[in-house]
């Protein structure tokens, strides 16, 4: 059954059909499948009964993307799906494709300033495409036209783009975000091996126990990913509680969805 316009729907779910496919990366034909497979929620009817979707779509599909990318069959994906809870956010999907994310290598398309402007739903200046590159975001070719760009950070250098803060202030937080990171992640990498992968070395005898040990190895990064995501959102909520004691603090948003695009029906 399609939804009705709600008090707050109508702010957010403000794309058509056309516009979602653009955003997207994928044709309206493969949102029609989708939608048919139950592998996205219907759209809020809007005046002239036009269907309208949101920010839950969006991430819907790049979900479906990324676990496409791993090779997933498309019952598998409705699986995945059906296991999410039926009111779940665009917050919490954008969580889940992360994780998901984490499996796969990093990956940068060539994309023309066309279809630039169509995956972000805006025109780009010359001085937002200098603030992307600054930010990592994409990089300039020999051909002026034409960027590389990388799909996972994309939303979220274009919604920085509207954030008022300076460029300066962006690119410390990044370093700073960087900085920790790899900390952790040099940490774990050493706990990891001091405590299981050096145990299991000594024990090479054993095939069946090592490729166990290999198994686990290739399944420990999602594991990480998930819980250092989830330790990061509450230790920034207890910060922002402490910096803003007698006001409402700001929520730290989730890492914006980047576009999707899957291999159904074109």
């Amino acid at each position: 059954m399609e939804r009705q316009d709600g008090p707050t729907e109508a702010l957010t779910d403000q794309l058509t059909v056309d516009q979602l496919a653009a955003r997207a990366g994928v044709t309206v034909r493969t949102i029609r499948f989708y939608s048919t497979r139950g592998l996205l929620p219907p759209p809020t009817i809007g005046p002239r009964r036009v269907g309208r979707y949101g920010p839950e779509h969006l991430s819907r599909l790049a979900l479906i993307e990324e676990l496409q990318n791993q090779g997933m069959t498309l019952a598998a994906i409705e699986r995945y799906l059906q296991r999410l809870p039926d009111d779940i956010s665009a917050h919490d999907l954008a969580i889940h494709r992360a994780v998901v994310a984490s499996w796969t290598p990093d990956t940068v398309d060539e994309t023309t300033r066309g279809q630039l402007r169509a995956r972000v739903g805006r025109e780009l200046t010359d001085d937002d495409l200098d603030r992307l590159e600054a930010m990592s975001v994409l990089a300039r070719t020999d051909d002026p036209d034409v960027f590389r760009v990388d799909p996972a950070m994309l939303q979220l250098g274009v919604r920085l783009l509207d954030v008022p803060i300076s460029q300066e202030a962006i690119l410390a937080a990044r370093e700073v975000m960087l900085e920790h990171t790899r900390s952790a992640a040099r940490e774990l990498s050493r706990l990891f091996k001091r405590e299981v992968w050096d145990p299991y070395r000594e024990q090479e005898s054993d095939p069946e126990r090592l490729e166990r040990m290999k198994s686990l190895s290739a399944h420990m990064q999602p594991m990480v990913v998930q819980a250092l995501v989830t330790t990061f959102q509450r230790s920034m909520k207890e910060e922002l509680r402490e910096a803003f004691p007698q006001e409402s603090a700001p929520q730290p948003d989730a890492e914006p969805e980047p576009a999707a695009s899957g291999p159904a029906p074109r």
